[in-house]
């Protein structure tokens, strides 16, 4: 009995290293405010409180993984100055109080693992080289547990943390899952902005209020991102990745054109929105946990869902404007020493 007991214990670590701690929904929802903000690489029962409310929100934490990392970090920076509220390096009571009472329902529930979740077809393995995918009949997903996961915008880790134990691969199994809507409708959107050097995108109403908030990974030094305003083109749910030898790519050695068909771990992931610059666009990953944490080919690279959620409430025209923080307080240093020196 004993040793049954340690075996469970050691599975469920080697299943989730970074938890420490009670986690299910009944933790997760009855979560208060940290009273000092956790270490960034462990899951904790109130950060995903706090990510699912942001998500809900429009304020994307990007992938809910329970931990205060980068991007929730930057979605609740957003938050607190959107609503006028102090940023604290901790999480303010005011801010706390105020996405909570913002959003009603359980943060973790209850969901029936459909006969769609399992069907397939899923990949035996995601090739790691471009070229190598062009012969797939589809990029799918490769287990059932990455398609749930993503369907409620979690990692894996976290889906596995609430459920140990449970299959991922049974229709009719019941599972905890964190409740966010499927589909969203926006406000008319105005206009984008991608913020070059905090990796994020914003989009705006007419009136400049803020709409929606999303980290992002934006360019490289390979192959940065346009500057100044493009504007939308085009938006494409399950689309097409069709590879120029112009790119030159350094880890494709192809010097003909190809194409690798659709699929959520596509190499512009389930969703891309087209811009006025040739080859660039808004689109989604393969890799939801890297966004924001890794350079893209030029492109602005958000997770499937916020892909998604931003191009179905977008229209044809849309100007995107790209900007760069670092040039903008150079320039605004700049012509307060200018003036300074005018003044003398």
């Amino acid at each position: 009995m004993l040793r049954s007991m340690l075996g469970a214990m050691i599975s469920l670590w080697l299943i989730c290293p970074a938890f420490a701690g009670h986690l299910d929904a009944a933790a997760i929802n009855d979560a208060a405010r940290p009273a000092k903000p956790p270490p960034a690489d462990k899951i904790n029962a109130s950060i995903v409180k706090l990510q699912v409310l942001l998500d809900r929100e429009l304020f994307s934490p990007g992938e809910i993984d329970g931990k205060l990392g980068v991007n929730a970090q930057k979605a609740l920076k957003a938050f607190a100055e959107q609503n006028g509220i102090a940023q604290e390096k901790g999480i303010a009571p005011e801010l706390w109080d105020k996405l909570a009472a913002a959003s009603d329902g359980a943060i973790i529930v209850d969901y029936t693992i459909a006969d769609a979740d399992v069907k397939g077809p899923f990949l035996k393995q995601l090739p790691s080289k471009l070229e190598d995918m062009k012969s797939l009949k589809a990029l799918s997903y490769t287990s059932p547990l990455e398609g749930l996961a993503e369907k409620f915008h979690m990692s894996e880790d976290l889906l596995r943390a609430i459920n140990p134990g449970k299959p991922f691969d049974k229709a009719g199994e019941t599972i905890q899952v964190a409740s966010v809507p499927a589909r969203r409708e926006l406000p008319r959107i105005a206009r984008l902005e991608v913020d070059k050097t905090n990796e994020t995108v914003k989009a705006f109403d007419a009136t400049d209020r803020l709409l929606a908030f999303y980290p992002a990974s934006v360019g490289s030094s390979e192959r940065p991102t346009p500057t100044g305003t493009l504007k939308v083109t085009s938006t494409s749910d399950k689309p097409t990745y069709r590879y120029n030898p112009d790119y030159k790519f350094k880890n494709v050695k192809s010097k003909e054109p190809f194409e690798v068909k659709p699929g959520p771990n596509n190499p512009v992931g389930a969703y891309w929105i087209g811009l006025s610059a040739p080859g660039y666009g808004i689109h989604g990953t393969a890799e939801p946990d890297k966004v924001s944490k890794s350079a893209s080919h030029g492109c602005v690279r958000l997770t499937n869902w916020d892909a998604r959620t931003l191009g179905d409430n977008l229209k044809r025209g849309t100007p995107v404007v790209f900007v760069d923080a670092r040039a903008d307080s150079s320039s605004s240093q700049h012509g307060k020493a200018a003036g300074r020196r005018a003044s003398n």
